[in-house]
């Protein structure tokens, strides 16, 4: 009885593995693709750019097209290109500091992102005029896809590595800021070429779209979760499926006299769902209260 319930117990984690991955994988497709759309389609044929690699990669396409006069199919954009081959050192970068297993899922999804960025038709006229409403609607849609690129524990490559790296060595930084302080860099170059209306408009849409990955990306969410429940083994589990530390007090019900075991565990917003799993699984009538947004000072572990 005990071998065949190890192997039921194998099989469902292999099943939850597999799950897990095919979720990563439509993150990263699915955030792919959004991303490519709000570029392409919203903010490409109004001249604007974006900030960081892909600033950077569009600005390159603007010079071989139209300073070195290369031919280019209409509707095709050397962006996504030209945004690969400049990725290619940061996957060493991301393998040294976020493990083998991120920098491949990066390397898939940035091979991906740059085929949609290349496929998806650039409209011949804005599908929007008014730029205010094209920034908005772009970085919101650009924005989310990046985020769920992100939530997929993966990423789309160019100064999102590099957020992520110092997300991982320094708490306290996030996707969004590190994406607005490399715009700087980007939109100092866009200022010496064209005019002003377009940087300013370039830095709205960036901006917008900053703040929709920080809301989407919620692994950069701190969360506190306090358990009470009347059965043991629950700190077990959390330590041993979830990998955090967890704090235990000993309490007692006001109305029943009865002993009540608390347990107070700090964990990133994604994953609420798999500490609730793991407690219903347990205890069924568990009472847990969730505190979103908490700062942390100490050893903590920041998950990507």
């Amino acid at each position: 009885m005990r071998k065949k319930t190890g192997v039921g117990e194998m099989n469902g984690k292999l099943d939850a593995r597999k799950k897990e991955l095919i979720t990563q994988g439509v993150y990263a497709v699915g955030g792919s693709f959004l991303f490519a759309f709000g570029v392409n389609v919203l903010i490409t044929p109004l001249g604007l750019y974006n900030g960081g690699f892909m600033g950077i990669a569009q600005l390159l396409r603007t010079f071989i097209v139209q300073g070195l006069h290369v031919p280019v199919p209409a509707g095709v954009d050397l962006s996504g290109f030209i945004y690969f081959i400049m990725n290619i050192p940061l996957f060493y970068m991301g393998y040294r500091v976020l493990g083998r297993g991120f920098a491949v899922k990066t390397l898939i999804t940035v091979g991906i992102q740059s085929v949609f960025l290349t496929i998806v038709p650039i409209p011949a006229a804005p599908l929007v005029d008014d730029y205010l409403t094209s920034c908005i609607i772009g970085g919101i849609v650009a924005g989310t896809g990046t985020g769920l690129v992100l939530r997929g524990r993966s990423s789309g490559g160019g100064q999102d590595i590099i957020g992520l790296c110092c997300t991982k060595k320094y708490p306290g930084f996030s996707v969004g800021r590190i994406n607005i302080l490399m715009n700087i860099f980007v939109y100092a170059i866009c200022l010496f070429m064209f005019n002003i209306e377009i940087v300013i408009y370039s830095l709205i849409y960036t901006t917008i779209l900053s703040v929709a990955i920080d809301h989407v990306h919620i692994q950069n969410i701190n969360m506190s979760v306090m358990i009470f429940t009347k059965k043991t083994g629950i700190s077990r589990a959390i330590m041993e499926q979830l990998g955090r530390g967890v704090t235990n007090w000993d309490g007692e019900g006001a109305y029943t006299n009865k002993t009540s075991y608390i347990l107070f565990v700090m964990i990133s917003k994604y994953e609420m769902g798999q500490i609730k799993q793991i407690v219903h699984s347990i205890d069924p009538n568990a009472f847990m209260i969730f505190t979103e947004g908490c700062a942390v000072d100490g050893n903590f572990e920041k998950r990507l």
